[in-house]
């Protein structure tokens, strides 16, 4: 028994790791029941509707295959070939010729291993981008189709993060992952087929490994997933504060709230740092286990072909060769390497299976927003808006707009007016159906909202807010905006008729000049007199202005209303004002308070009636004789 001594100190090591993992994994197992998670959809349903992206490059990957196979033929028959040559070296009559044939054999299986890896690699790479362009387009494509009330309730970074850092983990998993694990899978059957047909009885010896090292497999893989879903979970938080912190950084500079913000940044970045040193932790564990395993199985080979050696007995039966020793000990190299980078990439499968998940969840959001089967499209249209008894609320049983109807004649001018909530700016994004309502009908022309395309109903409204947003790029860029080609001509036009053309003369790129983000290198104004260029350039048969004038000096205002008056013979325009010198002249004006119609009509018939409207205009009409005073 004292022989065997060595094999049991080994066996006695490896059990108590053993044990030890297993314990640790009971423990994660209990803590999971208490512990929530993100949903779990299982790898079978993930590769299901990842597969249709990798499917139309199918011949790719039978190419990458057929050059798989021929670069593992290293792997597998390098350990013979090298133990033939030490064999050969031994015998009586050995010939310098022998070793140059078995050297030159050898460096032709290397030489097509590296050649085969290599295109394989191009191939990869080039299907992989392939996919992965599919997947971000399809998956910004889904975004776009989402509703307002979709896009509030998910933080802008966390939508990046889903295009870019998930994506691209999906990316890895075709071309890298999911192609070396098949490599590996067929590396082990090929080195475990070679060393049973070279010696069973020792390949019995190294399969003795085999069920340790599953089981730390197994446990291994229930640690990973849960860190990886962490560290994607603190990437996503880092991500979406800082697309938040950084669009708003001015206001944070203004209120000296730097120490705060990045007090806030720093606990983000410790738990992102937390989560990675726990994944390395895991993965330094795991790794040593594997090599002990990896190294017991050496020593117990050395062990038992060294004794029978140096005692001349035999192990199971026989006797053990030199060039027999050293081509298993390249092969348990060979075949515990692959075993270990396997357990490792299918980690790394379940990482890009936790990006999956994630990126399924926004494909999962069906749009709240979509067309009618039976939806029309639409041509032209009057600018015929009709209200009835419309009721519609953000946030269920707390309501916007309460049985509010109205109508509004082609080409009139209609002005909304109101206390902030009253329900203004609602009733404008219900025309272009940003939101479904609860109750009632919006008819345009007479046909129900809901049964035009959403796409055509909106082509016929202008809008003009007052918070604008360009788009990085030229001047040019951001008034043409849709596809429709324009003319130089047409774009000037457009800016002489709102007074645009006066500060895009004084630049040096004039309409080519450069749109920083979110446009910060021009003043409120400019941005304001673009959107009006924008608008204009289209022809809308609807305008819509949400507090348009708002960012605008009183002498550009001038300007603008003298071309909005222009405007009121080409279609139909809706205005919100809170100045109320600026609707005047309307057809109509509607005041809201509190989602109701209190009062409509013409200004001097709303000043007549002395009610709501009357009270808020003479005191907006005071206020502005006491700003008179005081600039005199």
């Amino acid at each position: 028994m004292g022989e065997f001594t060595p094999l049991y100190i080994v066996g006695a090591i490896i059990g108590a790791f053993t044990l030890l993992f297993v314990a640790a994994f009971i423990t994660l197992k209990r803590r999971k029941a208490v512990v929530t998670f993100d949903r779990n959809v299982p790898d079978r349903e993930i590769m299901a509707r990842m597969l249709p992206y990798a499917k139309p490059y199918w011949k790719s990957f039978l190419a990458v295959l057929i050059m798989m196979l021929l670069a593992i033929a290293y792997d597998i028959l390098s350990p013979l070939l090298v133990g033939d040559i030490e064999g050969i070296i031994k015998e009586d009559g050995f010939a310098l010729r022998d070793l140059f044939i078995r050297v030159g054999v050898y460096a032709g299986i290397l030489a097509v291993s590296l050649v085969s890896t290599y295109f394989q690699s191009i191939v990869l790479q080039k299907t992989g981008q392939k996919i992965l362009s599919a997947l971000r387009q399809d998956l910004f494509t889904h975004i776009e189709s989402l509703s307002h009330n979709q896009l509030n309730q998910i933080p802008v970074g966390k939508l990046v993060t889903r295009v870019t850092n998930d994506t691209n983990a999906i990316s890895m998993m075709f071309t890298n992952i999911l192609v070396n694990m098949i490599r590996n899978v067929f590396v082990i059957v090929g080195v475990l087929a070679a060393m049973l047909l070279l010696n069973y009885e020792l390949t019995l010896m190294v399969l003795c490994f085999i069920p340790f090292l599953v089981l730390f497999t197994v446990i291994f893989r229930t640690f990973t997933r849960r860190v990886f879903r962490t560290v994607k979970d603190r990437t996503t938080d880092i991500n979406t504060y800082l697309s938040e912190n950084l669009s708003g950084i001015k206001i944070t500079q203004i209120f000296n709230r730097e120490d705060a913000k990045m007090q806030e940044f720093t606990e983000k970045s410790r738990g992102l740092r937390i989560a990675r040193r726990n994944m390395t932790l895991v993965f330094g564990i795991f790794r040593p286990m594997v090599y002990m395993l990896y190294i017991s199985s050496v020593l117990c080979l050395l062990y038992l072909c060294g004794r029978g050696y140096i005692r001349e007995t035999h192990f199971l039966g026989q006797t053990i060769q030199s060039q027999t020793l050293v081509s298993f000990y390249m092969y348990i190299s060979r075949f515990f390497n692959p075993i270990q980078t396997l357990a490792e990439q299918f980690n790394q499968l379940q990482s890009a299976f936790a990006s999956a998940e994630k990126i399924f969840t926004i494909f999962d959001m069906e749009p709240e927003l979509v067309d009618e089967p039976d939806a029309i499209e639409l041509d032209h249209i009057e600018g015929d808006i009709e209200f009835r008894d419309v009721w519609f609320a953000y946030v269920p049983g707390e309501w916007v707009l309460k049985g509010v109807s109205f109508h509004v004649k082609p080409r009139e001018t209609v002005a909304f007016v109101g206390a902030t909530g009253s329900g203004k700016t609602t009733i404008l994004s219900l025309m272009c159906r940003n939101y479904d309502i609860q109750k009632g009908q919006i008819l345009i022309d007479g046909i129900d909202i809901r049964h035009i395309k959403v796409s055509s109903l909106r082509r016929h409204f202008g809008q003009m807010l007052q918070d604008v947003f360009l788009f990085s790029g030229t001047i040019r860029s951001n008034i043409v905006l849709r596809e429709e080609s324009f003319t130089d001509e047409e774009i000037w036009q457009a800016c002489r008729y709102v007074n645009a053309d006066h500060f895009i003369n004084k630049l040096d790129g004039g309409l080519d000049e450069v749109v920083r983000e979110r446009g910060n290198n021009f003043s409120a104004g400019q941005r304001q007199l673009l959107s009006f260029a924008r608008t204009i350039l289209h022809r809308p048969e609807v305008m819509i202005l949400d507090e348009a004038t708002a960012n605008i000096d009183t002498e550009t205002e001038i300007l603008i209303q003298d071309s909005l008056e222009k405007m009121k013979n080409i279609g139909t325009m809706l205005i919100v004002a809170h100045r109320l010198s600026t609707i005047q002249h309307s057809d109509n004006i509607i005041l809201l308070s509190h989602g109701e119609i209190k009062e409509q009509g013409t200004h001097q018939e709303l000043l007549h009636k002395k009610g709501r409207y009357y009270k808020l205009y003479m005191l907006q009409f005071h206020e502005q004789q006491k700003q008179l005073e005081k600039n005199a």
